[in-house]
């Protein structure tokens, strides 16, 4: 088998790689994507934002309606970011879509409306990092560099047995360099982008994190971690990050609304940084204590204490702990820190955390 040269201490890097990719992807690839019939980088980008820390299946009604009410960069860089916020609602790491919002408002301002061709470019703009910066590059524009996400350094991992910790930034830029070794010699931008799904849909799909798919795989014959029985030994990565539980109690102040028949909730913006950061929010305390001191004496005895939530990130378990305060509005705008009486009408607006936009359509129906 003819090899590429590897870095020092790496055996040679299988030059069969890119070609039994390409051809493996082409046909039995992810094909029917939306965001695979398009070179359009807004769609790209947007895509691949989406895609970081969710499933494909979640992304996809996302990405249609996020499209529908923001069809191209200048639309999404003029648009509120509460109104961004509200589309994203549900999709977590609330951080990527006020990157995204920011990221859009430097490409018109800066860039004229039009995503800088290469990947170097790509990564000095807010929220994209070096793999998002090679997908959009390589995807719209034929660069030939590599993309290095969680699922592409699992495959490499195993396929090069590279057994340094993937927990340390140098061994990172390590398997990066790695990467780069691998890319087809002189690829067509259609090369290009078909060897860039492809590692996309290998670590989707086959080369999966439990379970691997080995018999299934195009490069099986050239995966090490296969060859010395190790595929679950790879990709090493020491730091694993316990998720730390806590428990939050939400104020829901309602008051009868200025709107005949209706009722308005009090809700405050979240603090950045921190947990759904610029999303709407109710009163947040640490206690039932602290939730009690910022209700009127009379107005918690008739307080309803709905019942507890579980709401799950990637490191932390939010046990939530709602209770229900019928409160004068006027006092409460004396009282409370800055916020805003909202109407049930206006919640789908805003941008809300999504067990918290559960609870007021359950207080709503």
């Amino acid at each position: 088998m003819s090899a590429l040269p590897a870095a020092a201490g790496q055996d040679p890097l299988p030059a069969a790689f890119a070609p039994r990719l390409i051809a493996w992807q082409r046909e039995h690839g992810r094909h029917g994507l939306p965001w695979q019939q398009t070179r359009d980088p807004y769609r790209v980008w947007l895509s691949e934002v989406m895609l970081q820390q969710t499933q494909v299946s979640t992304v996809l009604t996302y990405f249609d309606r996020f499209l529908q009410r923001f069809p191209d960069v200048h639309s999404l860089a003029e648009a509120p970011a509460d109104a961004v916020m509200s589309l994203w609602a549900g999709l977590g790491y609330y951080s990527r879509a006020r990157n995204l919002h920011r990221c859009a408002q430097v490409v018109v301002q800066d860039h004229g409306g039009v995503f800088p061709p290469a990947a170097a470019q790509l990564q000095t703009l807010p929220g994209i990092g070096a793999s998002t910066a090679a997908a959009i590059a390589a995807f719209c524009f034929g660069e030939r560099v590599s993309i290095v996400d969680g699922n592409v350094r699992r495959v490499l991992a195993r396929l090069l047995a590279f057994d340094q910790d993937l927990a340390q930034a140098a061994s990172q830029r390590q398997l990066w360099a790695l990467a780069q070794g691998l890319l087809p010699p002189s690829p067509t931008p259609a090369d290009m982008s078909a060897y860039t799904q492809g590692l996309m849909d290998l670590g989707a799909t086959v080369c999966r994190r439990s379970q691997p798919l080995c018999e299934r795989c195009p490069v099986q014959a050239l995966c090490q971690a296969r060859s010395n029985q190790t595929v679950t030994q790879f990709p090493v990565k020491s730091s694993r990050v316990k998720r730390r539980a806590e428990s939050w109690w939400l104020l829901v102040l309602k008051s009868p609304s200025l709107v005949p028949d209706g009722m308005d909730f009090w809700l405050e913006r979240r603090p950045a940084p921190g947990i759904w950061a610029g999303l709407f929010c109710p009163p947040v305390l640490g206690s039932e204590a602290e939730l009690q001191q910022r209700v009127p004496a009379q107005a918690w005895q008739a307080a309803q204490h709905l019942p507890a939530m579980t709401h799950n990130l990637t490191h932390r378990e939010l046990r939530l702990y709602p209770v229900v305060v019928k409160v004068d509005r006027a006092l409460v705008s004396e009282r409370q820190a800055p916020g805003v009486w909202v109407n049930v009408a206006e919640l789908a607006a805003l941008g809300l955390p999504a067990p918290v936009r559960s609870l007021y359509q359950q207080l709503a129906s």
